[in-house]
């Protein structure tokens, strides 16, 4: 077997067994199978596209590359969700500790941001003291004894998905359905969570423009994961605006306080409906159940006391969540409308450019990032404005990329003279069953 006849094969739009699959993701990963030669294989792959066969094989080839968490020493359900991004998606920080308090298990490893806003590791170490480093011993104790714990990736997981992701960066690769499919799925299957849901979002904010995309990828990523064995399921919700209110990495903090104290937001519906689908995958829960449940958690006060509890036992100063105003905020300034009428749409993507302009996001993996900047938006698709009204708050600091910022921000909101069509939070929902339309 050699890798030439490899590429040669699906340039040729032939199917791959599962032992060339193996073998040159195992090439590339130990270096015998150089870049340009997989460079050509990718291309072949984006071109040619794989089926659900190929895509499995590949994933299965890709997690067992590295680590395999084990969780099942937690003796409960595990569950897991994954997001393909967005602005002000701060969803993992609600739903942990309300999951917590559902009796499931919540051991997630997440990631930092590259560009945008921070990643879910930089949201949290904005709480002083947190710590996303755990060791294994101490991130099981943590789950075990408060019920979520987050933390990031530290385990060995899927290095063939980094060595490719890398490569597909900088060879026009990056857009390939499959090859989305085995990065993303790869290293969730990897991180040993027996029960899964995935939001996949669409729209100027995310990865993918349209709902029919989203849809696509997503029902290839659930076929994955009943392949493997998972509880798993998609829901493909919507980024033509940020999802929060608060955008920025503190800001977020107090965006995810407002919500676990009731807030009914945008933010807080689409935390509800992640929550009710992935308790109704475990099997504990129907959706009804899943309602009264998620209800409970936020009316009695619990969730927000768990979320204290998590941020305690990994070290933070759990006074930051009952007294958000204790975050330090930069200096205030305002993008205002310019004329009377509607929010007609946004561009999600520009209002996270302002808020890395402001330094609350990463051009390069070496920035640091200023926890205190961010904005707040008074406004959503469907708002009636008059001339003057603030559109959307601007935390700066020094005016380090405030007028940048507030430009792409008035930009990105679009007014008009009619009111828009309701802006529904989900689109759809793949389980093993089919595809559910909202």
């Amino acid at each position: 077997m050699n890798i030439l006849d490899i590429i040669e094969k699906k340039k040729n739009k032939s199917e791959l067994t599962k032992e060339e699959i193996s073998f040159f993701i195992n090439g590339f990963t130990d270096g015998t199978i150089p870049d340009y030669q997989m460079s050509a294989l990718l291309m072949a792959i984006l071109l040619n596209g794989m089926t659900d066969k190929e895509t499995f094989e590949m994933t299965d080839a890709m997690l067992h590359s590295g680590d395999v968490v084990d969780m099942s020493a937690l003796g409960g359900i595990v569950v897991d969700k994954h997001s393909t991004g967005g602005i002000g998606d701060s969803t993992t920080l609600a739903l942990a500790p309300i999951l917590a308090c559902c009796g499931v298990f919540v051991a997630k490893m997440s990631g930092r941001g590259l560009g945008f806003t921070g990643g879910t590791i930089d949201k949290l170490e904005s709480i002083p003291g947190f710590d996303t480093a755990l060791s294994e011993e101490e991130f099981f104790d943590a789950v075990k004894r408060v019920g979520c714990a987050v933390i990031g990736q530290t385990a060995n997981l899927a290095p063939a998905d980094k060595k490719i992701y890398a490569l597909r960066d900088v060879t026009g690769t990056v857009n390939s359905i499959p090859l989305i499919c085995a990065s993303i799925m790869s290293k969730k299957l990897a991180s040993g969570s027996d029960t899964i849901l995935l939001d996949v979002k669409y729209g100027s904010g995310a990865f993918m423009p349209d709902p029919q995309s989203a849809l696509e990828l997503a029902t290839k990523m659930v076929a994955i994961g009943v392949l493997a064995g998972k509880r798993i399921g998609a829901l493909i919700t919507d980024m033509q605006q940020p999802l929060s209110d608060h955008i920025g990495n503190s800001l977020e903090i107090i965006g995810i306080v407002d919500v676990l104290k009731g807030k009914k937001n945008r933010l807080y519906y689409e935390i509800r409906e992640v929550a009710l689908r992935l308790l109704a995958l475990t099997g504990k829960y129907t959706l009804a159940t899943a309602e009264k449940a998620f209800n409970d958690a936020i009316d009695s006060g619990n969730a927000l006391k768990k979320f204290a509890e998590m941020v305690q036992a990994q070290h933070g100063d759990p006074s930051y969540i009952f007294h958000p105003e204790k975050f330090e905020i930069g200096a205030r300034d305002v993008v205002t409308a310019k004329r009377d009428g509607y929010v007609t749409a946004m561009t999600a993507a520009d209002i996270g450019r302002a808020v890395t302009r402001l330094g609350g996001g990463r051009m390069t993996k070496s920035d640091s990032i200023d926890f205190s900047v961010g904005a707040i938006m008074h406004v959503a698709i469907g708002s009636k404005v008059k001339r003057g009204d603030v559109l959307c708050e601007v935390f700066h600091n020094n005016g380090k990329g405030l007028e940048e910022a507030k430009s792409l921000i008035e930009n990105a909101i679009a007014l008009g003279d009619e009111k828009p069509a309701e802006h529904k939070i989900a689109y759809a929902y793949v389980g093993k069953e089919g595809v559910e339309l909202y």
